[in-house]
């Protein structure tokens, strides 16, 4: 028999779209990703960006407190042993990301650790190919496969992530490690600008890496950079090398001219990247109508609804604007309720 609703993704939209679906009866069957090196170089493994991620400030209900206890009681011993211990700062990505699977598995959420790789949305049930070469069918679709951040794919950088190295100031900026430092922001469009900006309100400084003489951003956003006293522009430069240590993390960044000079060793204690990012939608192969920016396209204003009927998008994968936790969220449970109000409307 055709599943009634398929998610597709493990993240914060995922699994709220999951736990939402399950508690609808809605018998939800969430595709959370393959355990695959290509899926771990690609940042693409199950349970999403918020994985791999340290302490995570700003999703509500979760202050400054020792949550040994609550783990212990509500995740598996064998969830927890590849864990880190906790801290008493809140709760960590992987944390939040483990309670919000095993809330959704509570209510009878079903899990298959597979990559969704082909869809047949030209026919009802649709039809989802998956890594392990299974076909199923289901008569609605989420899609809340996200989006991954774009990095420099330096060795360096990948050593010192998450110990100095992010691609999210509003999640990582505040962070003790960061305050009254200087920081780098690599980047010259809107989305490094406004990187800058927010970090400049805990950073001693922010360096700007821009491997041209102007920036891209629009003229307003790059006058806010420039007028800032805290955001030093370092022009026409790239980023050869992260430096850092095993005790300190990051403590510098190596940077090559482009236009001849000699190369540049600046003291940092974190490195931002804003140089975009690509949302997970490949694996449509174009059976969903995109944004330019390869986005899926939501068609109703305040709807999940895509350009396919029956089938809804939440989370990063059709949000390149918030792209935070709590958002994505939202929008997971707001596919969800799309979802189940369809189904009723075609009696299904």
């Amino acid at each position: 028999m055709p599943e009634k609703v398929i998610i597709i993704g493990s993240g914060p939209a995922a699994w709220t779209a999951a736990i939402y679906s399950a508690r609808a009866e809605l018998k939800p069957l969430v595709f959370e990703g393959a355990l695959t090196e290509e899926n771990r170089l690609a940042g693409t493994l199950p349970l999403g960006q918020l994985a791999l991620t340290t302490e995570v400030e700003n999703y509500p209900g979760f202050p400054a407190g020792d949550l040994t206890g609550y783990l212990k009681s509500s995740l598996a011993e064998d969830k927890r042993r590849l864990m880190a211990p906790p801290g008493k700062e809140g709760v960590s990505g992987p944390e939040l990301m483990e309670l919000m699977r095993q809330q959704a598995v509570n209510f009878g959420t079903r899990i298959i650790t597979e990559d969704i790789v082909d869809v047949d949305f030209g026919v009802q049930p649709f039809r989802l190919t998956a890594s392990d070469g299974n076909i199923y069918e289901s008569h609605a679709v989420i899609v809340a496969t996200g989006a991954r951040a774009n990095y420099m794919g330096l060795p360096s950088e990948e050593k010192y992530k998450n110990r100095g190295v992010s691609a999210c100031a509003v999640c990582d900026g505040a962070l003790p490690r960061f305050r009254n430092r200087p920081l780098a922001v690599v980047g010259g469009g809107d989305s490094a600008v406004e990187e800058a900006d927010y970090l400049s309100k805990f950073a001693s400084t922010v360096y700007m890496i821009h491997r041209r003489d102007q920036l891209r951003a629009s003229k307003i956003m790059a006058q806010r950079a420039i007028h800032n006293p805290k955001i030093t522009v370092l022009w026409n430069r790239t980023l050869a090398e992260v430096l850092g240590n095993d005790r300190d993390g990051v403590t510098g960044v190596r940077l090559q001219s482009t236009v001849g000079e000699p190369e540049l060793v600046q003291d940092v204690s974190g490195l931002f990247l804003a140089i975009g990012h690509t949302p997970n939608t490949a694996f449509l192969k174009g059976k969903l109508a995109l944004t330019e920016k390869k986005y899926i396209k939501w068609t109703t204003p305040a709807r999940t609804y895509t350009s396919v009927e029956g089938v809804f998008a939440a989370g990063d994968v059709a949000d390149d604007y918030y792209r935070q936790a709590v958002t994505a969220a939202g929008s997971g449970c707001m596919a969800a309720l799309d979802a189940e109000r369809w189904l009723a409307a075609k009696g299904l």
